[in-house]
């Protein structure tokens, strides 16, 4: 983005003149008032209006520790830095946020949008064929202290050529073919938004948006980046954007997920849906998520996955640190390496032991990892309960498990994030216990408005 539209000082609601791009502020981290950390800003929430006027931003929605989001009325933020915001000192309702029919998520749903420019003719076309789609939203603070979306950042698009033109920066009420919120419009804005969010960050985010949003921004986002996001939500939102995609996106997407993500998922699916997607996906991919599918959800080999890290006996401590070093590896399975014989892909040959890494990090590294082997821990069987599986991980203190069948064949691993999985209630993923906070309480915790009792007048925040 061009410097015109970045902001370029120190921002405090007390200087005079103040101007935010949106987009800038998602994922600062937010504040209280004596510096303790609240969370980080996801989104601005401004009011619809029905004239050309710009819209009034009523309010921040702030992502918490325990992934709630929560909305805070502009009129207690005391500052807006380059790196952070601050909020003043009161009360803050905790529940979650819900959007309400008159209001529009800035960067959520705002980026992305197609505007007629200045001088375009009535079917949005000007004269050399070019339209424009936002890439941003500046606030501003009145001297009644709202804050109202003036300006949109906009970058031109040439439809004939594919040529994005130069970025602008117009007024609110210069723009026109804004059509909120039932209009067709890209994600790429959005999608760069998420760029650098954590996978469960995404998906928190994917459920504050409406049902079209959301499918906009799977459209949008890549396959691996997708299934990452995917594994992150809720049972029920899993499957709804697995449906949503064609059949031979979804398969790719099921690819890219973890094997027992994926199979959990698709054992959630009709029988017809979950074949016809098996029989899309590559041999080498679709073996181990029909061999995971074989077993209960609630047992080991249902929990398991089959791609833990395995080395032959005549590996070296070297090569064992270099596999766990993998950043794409999970960190539960990065604790654990498993010695087998070959074949070294699960189902391994006969399974020998396990080495910790705290041990391979005391032993030279030109030292055979068959000299640091743990043969005494204890096994999962594939057919184990979860009770027993949960009992294997309070006894051993362990955060990942070798799951070996009645041939010494080792078929995988269970993790215990895989386990807490599990043991949570069903919307875990939905819900969560607040961070208890001095300035930081439920204002309305009997209350149905879902932001609280007009928690968005000032009169309320004391």
């Amino acid at each position: 983005m061009s410097a015109q539209v970045k902001p370029a000082t120190n921002l405090t609601i007390m200087a005079a003149a103040i101007r935010v791009f949106v987009a800038q502020l998602a994922g600062l981290p937010v504040f209280g008032p004596d510096g303790e950390s609240i969370g980080r800003v996801r989104d601005i929430v401004a009011g619809l209006r029905t004239d050309r006027q710009p819209p009034r931003a009523l309010g921040i929605v702030i992502e918490l520790t325990s992934r709630r989001r929560i909305f805070v009325p502009m009129l207690r933020v005391t500052s807006i830095e380059p790196n952070a915001v601050t909020l003043a000192t009161g009360r803050v309702n905790l529940r979650r946020f819900s959007q309400r029919p008159n209001e529009v998520l800035v960067v959520g749903q705002l980026l992305d949008v197609r505007v007629k420019l200045p001088g375009s003719s009535a079917d949005g076309t000007s004269a050399d064929d070019v339209n424009a789609v936002i890439v941003d939203a500046a606030i501003e603070q009145t001297r009644t202290r709202d804050w109202l979306v003036t300006k949109l950042a906009v970058q031109e698009r040439n439809r004939l050529l594919s040529r994005r033109g130069p970025l602008r920066v117009l007024a609110w009420e210069d723009t026109a073919g804004l059509g909120l919120p039932d209009q067709p419009q890209g994600a790429h804005q959005l999608v760069a938004v998420f760029e650098g969010m954590r996978p469960a960050d995404v998906a928190s985010a994917l459920l504050d948006l409406p049902v079209k949003r959301r499918y906009e921004v799977a459209d949008a986002l890549d396959d691996e980046r997708l299934a990452d996001v995917i594994e992150e939500l809720p049972e029920d939102d899993q499957k709804d954007l697995l449906t949503h995609l064609d059949d031979e996106r979804a398969a790719d997407v099921l690819e890219a997920m973890n094997p027992d993500d994926a199979a959990d998922l698709l054992a959630e699916l009709p029988e017809l849906d979950k074949d016809r997607l098996l029989a899309l996906m590559e041999p080498e991919e679709s073996a181990p998520v029909k061999r995971l599918l074989q077993y209960s959800f609630d047992t080991a080999g249902g929990l398991m996955t089959p791609e833990p890290v395995i080395v032959s006996p005549d590996a070296t401590i070297a090569e064992a640190l270099a596999r766990v070093r993998n950043e794409d590896l999970a960190v539960a399975l990065s604790s654990m390496v498993f010695v087998c014989r070959q074949p070294s892909a699960t189902p391994t040959g006969r399974y020998l032991g396990c080495v910790h890494i705290q041990r391979l990090l005391r032993e030279p590294p030109s030292d055979l990892v068959a000299g640091a082997l743990d043969t005494d821990l204890a096994r999962l069987s594939p057919t184990d309960p979860l009770a027993d599986v949960t009992r294997y991980f309070a006894a051993y203190n362990l955060v990942c498990a070798p799951v070996v069948d009645d041939q010494d064949h080792l078929l995988g691993a269970v993790t215990v994030d895989d386990v807490l999985d599990h043991l949570l209630p069903e919307n875990w993923r939905e819900t969560g216990r607040h961070p208890h906070g001095r300035d930081v309480h439920d204002s309305d915790p009997h209350g149905t408005d879902p932001h609280g009792t007009d928690d968005r007048q000032e009169a309320n925040l004391a």
